[in-house]
């Protein structure tokens, strides 16, 4: 397992667990006491945690962890979302994508489409994303439009009444939405000012495709994007249980499993 890998592991015991030891960092990861302490006094210099004697608890400012750390957590799943979700998109369109680890692979996903070859028909894409904006600009296929805003360190995703000037002037084919929580009522991040940009997105598709791992499902966070009647299709993962499933479907919702 990388250094990378241990930081996102541990962060993900502090954060479900809201403490970690290094007995337990030792027992999980297989790693010397050694290391189990030079990788929280690694995240606790980053104020990701606060160490503790004998181990570490959640820092009571940080309420999720940076982007950088989320990217290896249900790897695979979000490649198959992606990949899917990619497959939706053709030259000429517009989409629309909000921040988050999935978002950002669709991205990635789109650019590497092989019929998006003419940089006399690329595909548009409006984001709130400064990493999405910064890793797209340079495809010649991919015409970048960003909102404006503020930028969040942990998310890269620009926030704040500034994209309230352009997003209510335009309009998207698709938004490719990734979330925090999603159940049958609805649609969720953990950041009211991320809920407030990624409504205005919301408004202004026309089809609003969720894009999120099947550990998002049957969960809520703190802000509501969207309800459920805004969502046209959620891809997921095949892991995705079959009674939050049910429920979406019922609510309206088509559900791809991939």
């Amino acid at each position: 397992m990388s250094r990378h890998d241990r930081h996102s592991a541990i962060l993900d015991i502090v954060m479900d667990e809201g403490s970690v030891r290094i007995d337990d960092i030792i027992t999980r990861l297989g790693v010397s006491a050694a290391t189990a302490r030079r990788d929280l006094d690694h995240l606790a210099d980053q104020q990701l945690v606060s160490r503790t004697r004998g181990g570490a608890i959640a820092n009571p400012t940080s309420t999720e962890p940076p982007l950088r750390y989320r990217t290896s957590k249900m790897a695979d799943e979000k490649t198959r979302i992606a990949k899917a979700a990619a497959a939706l998109v053709h030259p000429g369109d517009s989409v629309g994508l909000n921040g988050g680890t999935t978002t950002t692979e669709v991205a990635r996903e789109i650019a590497l489409l092989p019929e998006l070859t003419d940089p006399e028909v690329p595909v548009t894409l409006v984001t709130n994303a400064v990493n999405i904006a910064n890793e797209m600009a340079v495809r010649q296929c991919v015409r970048v439009v960003v909102t404006g805003g503020i930028a969040r360190a942990r998310s890269f995703e620009l926030t704040g009444p500034l994209a309230s000037l352009i997003l209510p002037s335009i309009s998207v084919g698709t938004l490719f939405l990734g979330v925090e929580g999603l159940d049958d009522r609805g649609a969720y991040t953990q950041h009211d000012g991320e809920a407030a940009v990624n409504a205005a997105l919301v408004e202004a598709a026309e089809h609003v495709v969720v894009v999120c791992d099947s550990s998002k499902l049957g969960r809520t966070a703190f802000a509501l994007i969207c309800p459920t009647a805004k969502i046209d299709t959620v891809i997921t993962d095949d892991a995705a249980p079959a009674d939050q499933v049910e429920a979406l479907q019922q609510a309206g919702v088509q559900v791809r499993l991939v």
